[in-house]
């Protein structure tokens, strides 16, 4: 059935030489594989559509792009390739990043920008594109993606968003606050000019502003995501929005008790959540409206997870790679997050209610992709400060594994459906020829064992080959600083 996959390419495709790309030595120092021609042997392949994983193949990188897959046996190998023997590893697709910030809690509500650590955690953990999903510092954020396209610095291709679309009344110092419908315009007009993409409405905007903003968005083929609160999701998708982070969590009109207009989070709210039906009634029809107006949901357990007592086990990576006061923080938040739990079920007959909602946010995301809509996947690197960039890209699609999907349809959602989003589904998002070379290499099989995805050696990008190690090697103990 999967014909193309069994087709080597290799005697039929004209191959028209391109300029290699220049890259500064900064860069240099973590290339290991930069050839014309690259042959990668004997690998597991998980082409990001869902489909099983399939075993001894053979693929052929030309210039920048896959060129054929095919059996190993059968294989037809260009005689001045550089060959890469990969019994044992598996190749997939570029991981799509689709709530990927370039900043970092560093506490009372303000937030640092990591333009030197989290490209290269991003890139080393195998996330070849990302969204960024809202921007403290937009400015940095485009200057950075025009140097990673130069070849100046290491990093994923970025989809720069612009500064947050958020309505008066917002707890954050570093937003800009709409003042009505006409500012909103305005605003998305002007970054779209500047080279911003894609935009993020936030908690307190107003229903007049998040209409102009997506008219104006969509007047120039953008798109618009949101993190939401005075607006419930169902009314979001009749205005048009084309995404809605973070899932039921954040849907105001599941809520008892809340109303159109109003950002009033109550203490309950996630005891409410817990007792939510996620196969009937009020949420099981806003599932099928936001499937009905084509609105994606972009899934981000790893920050909820942080809120659930006992988890997740605390990474020595991820400490390794914090700064020290970053990692003095993170782990006094985790104590008091688990002190407060502790608290809770001593002198209460109720445990945290975030173990049960963690389960329900699962069911929904679950519920939702079985219902036609489209998934998205990203780790936010908020919260508490224990999510940071690329391992929680790698989190995330564990944590999916565990919401019931297999993990081939893990990786699907992780690559694929974020590709499709971003309109980048015919460059990369899915093994095939013609396709950029976007790639993971991983010690092991991540479609029977979901963790090995975390066994990251070689990250491929346009087909240059990038070292994992030495990537995160070179950020540790600067996040949460630079």
């Amino acid at each position: 059935m999967r014909n193309f996959f069994l087709l080597c390419l290799c005697s039929l495709a004209v191959v028209v030489p391109v300029p290699a790309q220049t890259f500064s030595p900064a860069v240099k120092s973590f290339i290991k594989i930069d050839a014309p021609i690259v042959e990668l042997a004997h690998v597991r392949v998980i082409d990001g559509t869902g489909a099983p994983a399939r075993e001894d193949q053979t693929m052929i990188l030309a210039h920048g792009k896959i060129e054929s897959v095919s059996d190993a046996a059968s294989a037809s190998i260009p005689k001045d390739a550089q060959v890469l023997d990969l019994h044992g590893y598996t190749v997939i697709p570029g991981l799509v990043g689709m709530h990927d910030h370039m900043f970092y809690p560093m506490g009372n509500g303000i937030f640092g920008e990591m333009a030197y650590s989290f490209p290269r955690l991003y890139l080393a953990a195998g996330v070849t594109t990302i969204r960024t999903t809202g921007a403290l510092e937009p400015y940095t954020d485009l200057e950075l993606k025009k140097q990673i396209d130069a070849g100046q610095t290491p990093g994923p291709k970025i989809h720069v968003t612009g500064p947050y679309l958020e309505g008066a009344g917002s707890w954050a110092l570093q937003m800009h606050q709409l003042t009505d419908p006409d500012d909103a315009t305005r605003t998305v007009n002007y970054w779209l000019d500047e080279g911003v993409d894609n935009f993020k409405a936030y908690m307190f905007i107003t229903h007049d502003e998040l209409a102009a903003a997506i008219k104006a968005a969509h007047k120039r083929g953008a798109k618009v995501t949101g993190h939401l609160c005075t607006i419930g999701f169902r009314e979001a998708a009749a205005l048009g929005i084309d995404d809605l982070e973070h899932g039921i969590f954040v849907d105001s009109e599941t809520i008892p008790g809340s109303k159109s207009g109003v950002c009033a989070q109550k203490p309950d709210d996630v005891a409410q959540m817990t007792k939510l039906d996620m196969q009937a009634g009020p949420v099981h029809e806003m599932i099928l409206d936001l499937v009905k107006h084509h609105v994606a949901v972009t899934s981000t357990l790893p920050v909820f997870e942080m809120f659930v007592p006992g988890r997740p086990a605390i990474a020595e990576r991820v400490l390794e790679a914090l700064s020290c006061d970053a990692r003095s923080a993170f782990l006094i938040n985790k104590v008091r997050a688990a002190d407060a739990a502790r608290t809770k079920q001593v002198f209460s007959t109720d445990v945290s209610p975030w173990t049960a909602a963690f389960k329900k946010e699962m069911e929904f995301e679950r519920a939702f992709a079985q219902a036609g809509g489209l998934l998205l996947a990203g780790l936010d690197p908020t919260g508490m400060g224990g999510v940071i960039a690329g391992f929680g890209d790698q989190r995330e699609v564990e944590l999916l594994v565990e919401a019931g999907f297999t993990p081939v349809e893990a990786i699907h959602i992780a690559t694929a459906n974020g590709a499709q989003f971003l309109g980048d589904l015919d460059r990369v998002g899915t093994i095939a020829p013609g396709k950029q070379a976007d790639l993971v290499v991983i010690k092991g099989d991540p479609s029977k064992k979901i963790e090995e995805i975390e066994n990251v050696e070689t990250v491929f990008k346009d087909g240059i080959g990038y070292d994992s190690a030495k990537l995160i090697d070179s950020v540790r103990g600067t996040v949460g600083s630079r």
